[in-house]
């Protein structure tokens, strides 16, 4: 059995250099979030908008879940050249992205809570006050999302630095910063949010449609929910290594079983896992006819794909082909 020597978290190092533009969007965007939270929460209980204060506690616990995804990147880079973390420290960022899915169920059931509670209960509401809160909340989720969206194509433009060799693949990796998209659905929440507010305070102020300020909130929890169950599912996926299915494993079998015609070289045993943002360790076991075949020449068959960074092969040779085991 073979292994290469390099530690997979020095392999993993360089793909750690573009997430100080995502830590400083992420830290930015908690700020200015946790000052808007405040005055919207406020606001709401003032003039008494259910809409709104649901926006307000929506967004206080997308303070709380930004702040996680900011901590989450200034952990793993606190420990990135630690050589206890084997793989490095790169699922810190994951567990960030789903700890703040947890968070936006929690605001799901929350919003939906208040908004049914307001549906049965009616109570009078200060529409022209409240619009212009709701106006200034979604004019900071939209400059927190152009914040965060520039984070992403830093961090984008950093990865695709470094090129691969195999242009015919590049198509089949085409890799998220989970952290980083965890915070951003969090703003995106809550432009919806807010949009649904306006819709809602308009309508009753315009059409006496109070119970339309409720509904709205029923409506954006339904939305987060959603989408917080969409980013549980990506991040669970990479968290519990369920990576089989993805287009790699299928490539690592067959560079590894494109040998010289009659080689007769297949791979019975594999297993493929993530250890960064677009980067993969894998243990296999092949069973060859050819005597001379070492762990070093399947290694440079993998060596295409850039994105293999730790390989540890078995090789059984068949005893009709006068090798060894």
């Amino acid at each position: 059995m073979h292994s290469d020597n390099l530690p997979a978290w020095q392999h993993h190092h360089r793909f750690n250099e573009g997430n100080a533009a995502a830590e400083r969007g992420t830290r930015a965007v908690m700020w200015i979030t946790a000052v808007t939270m405040v005055v919207e929460i406020l606001a709401g209980w003032w003039f008494n908008s259910m809409a709104l204060l649901a926006d307000g506690w929506h967004m206080s616990s997308h303070a709380v879940a930004i702040g996680l995804s900011a901590l989450a990147y200034a952990s793993a880079r606190r420990y990135a050249s630690d050589p206890r973390f084997a793989f490095g420290t790169w699922k810190i960022e994951i567990l960030g992205g789903f700890a703040s899915a947890i968070f936006l169920l929690g605001v799901a059931g929350m919003m939906l809570f208040g908004s049914a509670e307001r549906l049965w209960s009616p109570q009078p509401i200060h529409y022209r006050e409240a619009i212009v809160v709701a106006v200034l909340g979604l004019v900071v989720n939209l400059v927190c999302a152009l914040i965060l969206g520039k984070a992403h194509h830093h961090g984008h433009g950093h990865d695709h630095g470094h090129g691969h060799g195999h242009d015919h693949h590049q198509g089949h990796h085409h890799h998220q910063d989970l952290n980083l998209k965890s915070a951003y659905l969090h703003v995106i929440a809550d432009a919806a949010t807010s949009v649904l507010a306006i819709v809602a305070l308009i309508g009753g102020w315009l059409y006496g449609w109070s119970w339309l300020d409720p509904l709205m909130g029923v409506v954006g929890a339904v939305l987060v929910a959603v989408w917080a169950k969409g980013l549980i599912a990506e991040t669970g996926k990479v968290l519990l290594d369920r990576e089989m299915d993805h287009p790699v494993v299928e490539e690592i079998r067959e560079v590894v079983e494109a040998g010289a015609e009659g080689e007769e070289t297949k791979v019975t045993d594999l297993h493929v896992w993530r250890v960064g943002k677009g980067v993969y360790s894998c243990a296999l076991t092949v069973v060859t006819h050819a005597a001379g075949l070492t762990a070093e020449d399947l290694r440079q068959r993998l060596a295409v794909h850039e994105e293999i960074v730790h390989s540890t092969i078995e090789i059984h040779h068949c005893p009709d082909g006068g090798g060894r085991t």
